[in-house]
């Protein structure tokens, strides 16, 4: 062999370290850090053109500041808004709108009596140029493109004044984007554009009252000069609602007494083109038991033939009135023994046995029970008006409908749903005389009116029933269909739901009914239903229907429609089409990606969509059309993952639960990762997690462990799957996970000394049991774990003020029946009555506010290890909810959950929190 020259040589060691640099400075300087994390950019607020020309978002890093960006598609110009946030375009694309945060830094130094306010940013997508604006509160385009409005926030002076008139108006710009002119009007307290941009009406509440009215500016006249349509002093105009068929506009009129308060009002309607007013609804019209109110909604309906709008239980508006009235009275002597003026100050809540809802779901649910609106219809064509809703059915939607609306009632079922759900009947209610006929009693999943108004349809009791609305007839549409229309992966005690419905279809010929993988189509009439997408089931793929108009009320008889399909086994995503009128699907976008469908533009055939996997951030692409032949990309946040950090890569693996059953995850290797090299291993789970493989994980310094930081660090990421079972909560969880643990182990991926467990809230529940029955794991965390099943049960979820009977005998925690029933099942599934057992190093963390898990259940778990001197160190976060809030609480956690792995699974010195704990000092 002859030899090799020096020149030679050090080309091949130049060949060498050009392979080899690049892995080399990812293994020293690709770790993704917890600056990195809080300078991370992420896409939100996205909006197209109409034409589809531009494009919109915001990009904002985990903690500082962002702006909004403008991107020209045609050209790939790129505009910004500084600090900009939920922006918003013109219809013809030439301005754009968005508030503009106060920078972070600024935020940070202000106290609470001086806080900074947005401001708002308007940009010409002709040339780029900004103008900003301060202390903005809101802003609107008219739909011509021409009219700006701007409502700022109050003065410090007469936000001072609003503590005494809660309704006083602010200022209002309206500027003319055309003509570069503009007005400024005081004191307007609600405003808005006619859907032709031909009028701009606002109310007026003053500090003095006298010019408190309803008036319009006609937008065609250069004067731009305000008329009034009404004017009374100390009037309340409010709930502005234009009819957009006649430019007709509808409005509630009250008056304030002297202490600012509005009594009933009336509703009126100001026809443009007449000039005409008159009060369609006058508030003595309406039952003594019910108000009309200032506090209202109105809409009409989009043919513009009726106004929905609602009336209040004046009982309860007067009772809170009441209230109020004796928490400010403190004039007037004092009789220190008589029994009447003592017992006004007493405090207590009465809680009987037989209360429909429990005290405190009262209490949570007071101020939105008050405020209830029960929905009443004004017919413009006859002049007559008809309430609807009551107490006995509070809710009635709104329907395009002209004869029926779908009414519903969870009252009969307010008491069962503590402990068995939550249950509803539907109505149909005839809009012209408000009688009403149940269709469907206690119904859990609910209901669908069609959009002629025919048929309703809704779920139970594993199939799909039709009600038809004129001959009160029944069909069940799937119970002779030999195919599953019930969930067929339901692991809770609770009754399996459906998969949903993808549509209806014109004329009210037929819905769109899914299974676990296909789209039927069920024709009302009682012909056989047709499976239009074929091949899901036989391909593990499940197909859905992608709206691009979300208003369109109904598919045409031979639509093509965009579907979206997924894959069940192996968890990546495509789109296709398929026809309402015969079967078969086309294939057009497919990748081991997941792809997500963002929005149509409304005016062009463009479609926007995102892709993404682990290792690539869901950019925005574009379609010119639903064919996906013709594709690119749009932004380009994050394209250099690899290059920059250590990134690493997912794939799915699989094993047999102890059971036999087959279960599936998600296993992220480092880019660096060496075959045969034993790693530690973070594992992280909730329920079924394996489809994370072709989803980008968040970044953000939260309650979550930042995995691609973990991964860039050189550990290994385990997302397994759970398979449940009802009963047996806890041990179906291990049984699913640690076989799971042991095939990493059996690959030699993992280090059987170094396996971290970590979950949060379920999942930190099953971390918790977990530890309890096998010592596999070298260290744990468990964030918002219940510890004890039996002292849980009957504990409120202050969030919502329910009790938390029905998680454990129908939900997640998946008992299947009560505590006096199944006693040895909830001390069998709590971590608490077998902490003697723990070998394994615990995290705990909760906040101590926490209104979905009790924080105590943190307590009893800690005080039992601290007792059996087990390692243990519990986080309580002052003043912190289920989830963390305050950045640097959820910095700190992010951090302290890196220390404690670091220190058990990698052995890196411990910190003095883990290893002496730290002594109270104060607040």
């Amino acid at each position: 062999m002859p030899s090799q020259s020096p020149r030679y040589k050090s080309f091949l060691l130049f060949l060498v370290l050009l392979l080899i640099l690049p892995a080399m400075l990812s293994a020293q300087n690709g770790k993704l850090t917890f600056e990195d994390i809080m300078k991370w950019e992420d896409i939100s607020d996205v909006e197209v053109s109409d034409d589809g020309n531009w494009l919109i978002y915001s990009v904002w890093p985990d903690r500082g500041d962002g702006e909004a960006r403008v991107l020209d598609i045609g050209t790939g110009s790129n505009f910004t808004i500084e600090r900009g946030e939920n922006p918003e375009i013109t219809s013809d694309g030439q301005w754009v709108g968005a508030y503009v945060k106060p920078p972070l830094a600024k935020q940070l130094r202000s106290d609470n009596n001086d806080k900074p306010v947005q401001g708002f940013g308007l940009l010409n997508t002709n040339n780029g140029e900004t103008v900003e604006l301060d202390s903005v509160k809101s802003f609107a385009f008219s739909n011509d493109s021409r009219w700006l409005a701007v409502l700022y926030y109050q003065s410090k002076e007469i936000e001072e004044m609003k503590s005494k008139n809660k309704e006083l108006g602010t200022g209002l710009l309206l500027k003319n984007l055309q003509a570069d002119s503009e007005i400024t009007i005081p004191f307007v307290n609600e405003m808005s554009f006619d859907s032709t941009s031909t009028y701009l009406a606002y109310s007026v509440v003053d500090t003095s009252g006298t010019e408190n009215g309803i008036y319009t500016i006609d937008l065609g006249n250069e004067a731009l000069s305000p008329v009034p349509i009404q004017k009374v002093e100390n009037g309340l105009y409010q709930n502005l609602s234009w009819n957009g068929k006649n430019r007709q506009l509808a409005y509630t009129s009250a008056s304030m007494d002297t202490t600012y308060e509005a009594g009933d009002a009336d509703i009126q309607i100001w026809n443009s083109n007449t000039d005409a007013l008159k009060t369609a609804v006058d508030a003595d019209e309406v039952d003594a038991k019910w108000a009309l109110r200032s506090h209202n909604d109105l809409q009409w309906t989009k043919d513009g033939k009726r106004l929905f709008f609602g009336v209040l239980d004046r009982e309860l508006i007067d009772i809170d009135k009441q209230e109020q009235v004796n928490e400010q009275d403190t004039s007037g002597t004092v009789d220190i023994y008589d029994p009447t003026e003592i017992l006004d100050d007493k405090e207590v809540d009465v809680w009987h046995w037989d209360d429909p809802r429990i005290k405190t779901h009262e209490k949570e649910t007071w101020n939105r029970r008050k405020n209830h609106l029960y929905r009443a219809v004004y017919h413009h064509d006859s002049d007559e008006w008809v309430q609807l809703a009551d107490e006995k059915m509070p809710e009635v939607d709104i329907s395009q409908n002209p004869e029926v609306a779908l009414g519903n009632s969870q009252v009969p079922y307010l008491k069962l749903m503590t402990w068995d759900g939550f249950y509803n009947d539907y109505y149909v209610v005839d809009l012209q005389t408000g009688q009403r006929q149940k269709a469907a009693e206690k119904i859990q999943y609910g209901a669908d009116l069609s959009p002629g108004g025919n048929y309703i349809i809704y779920y139970d009791d594993r199939d799909w029933h039709l009600y038809d609305v004129e001959n009160e007839l029944y069909r069940n549409l799937t119970q002779a269909n030999e195919t599953p229309f019930y969930n067929e992966d339901h692991d809770y005690p609770s009754a399996a739901p459906g998969y949903g419905v993808g549509g209806w279809i014109e004329d009210d010929e037929a819905v769109l009914i899914y299974d676990k993988y296909d789209i039927w189509k069920f024709p009302v009439d009682g012909g056989d239903a047709t499976n239009l997408t074929v091949d899901g089931r036989d391909r593990q793929i499940s197909y859905r229907v992608v709206r691009l108009d979300p208003e369109q009320p109904a598919f045409g008889k031979r639509e093509e429609l965009l579907l979206r399909g997924y894959y069940d086994k192996k968890k990546n995503y495509g789109f296709y089409t398929a026809r309402v009128s015969r079967e078969g699907t086309t294939r057009r976008l497919e990748a081991e990606k997941k792809f997500d469908f963002v929005t149509k533009a409304k005016d062009s055939d463009r479609v926007f969509y995102t892709r993404e996997s682990y290792d690539e951030y869901p950019n925005i692409w574009l379609s010119e059309g639903m064919r996906f032949n013709d594709v690119r990309q749009l932004t380009d946040l994050h394209t250099d993952l690899h290059e920059k950090y250590n990134w690493g890569t997912a794939e799915l693996i699989d094993w047999k639960s102890l059971d036999g059953e087959t279960i599936q995850g998600a296993l992220i290797k480092p880019d660096n990762y060496v075959e045969g090299k034993k790693y530690p291993v973070l594992i992280y789970y909730y329920r079924f997690f394996s489809q994370r493989a072709y989803e980008f994980s968040g970044i953000s310094n939260n309650h979550r462990p930042t995995l691609p930081q973990w991964v860039s660090d050189e550990y290994v990421v385990f997302l397994p799957d759970i398979r449940f079972e009802v009963g047996t909560p806890g041990f179906a969880s291990t049984k699913s996970l640690v076989p799971g643990v042991q095939k990493l182990i059996d690959m030699g991926v993992a280090d059987p000394d170094k396996l971290g467990l970590h979950g949060h809230s379920w999942s930190g529940y099953q971390t918790a049991f977990m530890i309890t029955q096998t010592d596999i794991f070298d260290a744990a965390i468990a964030g918002a774990p219940v510890s004890n099943m039996t002292s849980a049960y009957s504990g409120i979820r202050w969030g919502s003020g329910l009790a938390r009977q029905f998680q454990y005998e129908q939900s997640q925690s998946r008992i299947g029946g009560s505590l006096w029933e199944y006693p040895e099942l909830y001390i069998e599934n709590s971590p608490v009555f077998y902490a003697d057992r723990i070998e394994t190093p615990l995290l705990i963390m909760f906040g101590d506010e926490d209104t979905a898990v009790p924080w105590y259940q943190g307590i009893e778990l800690y005080l039992a290890m601290r007792r059996l001197e087990k390692d243990a160190v519990f986080l309580q976060y002052r003043g912190e909810p289920h989830h963390l809030q305050e950045y640097p609480n959820r910095l700190d956690y992010a951090i302290k959950m890196k220390e404690y792995f670091d220190h058990y699974l990698k052995g890196k010195p411990a910190p003095d929190w883990i290893e002496q704990g730290v002594p109270y000092r104060g607040e």
